[in-house]
């Protein structure tokens, strides 16, 4: 499966010099957010793989121009062909704003998902637009990582952790790709092409299944008592 991940500036490569042959074998698009809705919109018509995204902290104008033809995937995990995906948007809070959130904050919305994750068997792609704290973050504030991502890399050694918010544009020290015990991180700061090998997937996904055959049971002897 080939996945395109962007993140925090448009590119121009596919917006202002946009020609339909570049999105050619393109499976799914995922946005790591902090990008203009109608930058969304616009892939989202020129191509049939899903766009999925996730909120940046500077994207509250969304509440007015949703991206339209894509797929917010905040505080869920959606499945595509077999393939678990997890979206945690935001940054950490230094100001008001709708997608700015304390360690705490974002505590608690993971703690919401352990009965997704148990029902689905963990999941295989991380996507946030922070990064994970010392995991290429920044050590100012508003460019700090979330302690949380790393115990859920810890927990589910999910294959691919994608995020944003740290521009490449930075300095050096902010790579474009890292690993974490088994999970590949990928700043996908403008845009990045990688390929997911879906085979992997399949045996993580009959234990998904087996979880549901025993929830499913589980639900009807309650039913029966």
């Amino acid at each position: 499966m080939k996945i395109l991940a962007i993140a925090d500036e448009e590119s121009k490569y596919l917006w202002d010099y946009f020609e339909k042959s570049k999105l050619e074998g393109i499976d799914l698009i995922i946005s790591c957010g902090d990008l203009d809705p109608r930058y969304l919109s616009f892939l989202a018509t020129f191509t049939s793989a899903p766009v999925l995204y996730v909120h940046g902290n500077h994207d509250d104008k969304y509440e007015r121009i949703p991206p339209e033809g894509c797929i917010c995937i905040d505080d869920r995990i959606y499945v595509h062909e077999g393939v678990r995906i997890l979206g945690l948007g935001g940054s950490m809070r230094y100001k008001p704003g709708n997608y700015q959130f304390t360690e705490r904050e974002m505590k608690k919305r993971v703690r919401k998902l352990w009965p997704k994750l148990w029902f689905r068997g963990g999941f295989d792609i991380l996507v946030t637009h922070a990064p994970a704290y010392s995991l290429n973050d920044g050590r100012d504030l508003p460019h700090q990582g979330f302690k949380i991502f790393l115990k859920l890399l810890d927990k589910y050694r999910p294959k691919y952790f994608l995020h944003g918010h740290v521009h490449m544009s930075y300095g050096r020290n902010h790579k474009r790709y890292d690993k974490y015990q088994d999970t590949n991180i990928i700043n996908a700061y403008e845009r990045c092409i990688f390929e997911f090998d879906t085979e992997e997937t399949k045996k993580k996904k009959c234990w998904g299944r087996n979880n549901k055959r025993k929830f499913r049971k589980k639900k009807m002897s309650r039913k029966n008592t």
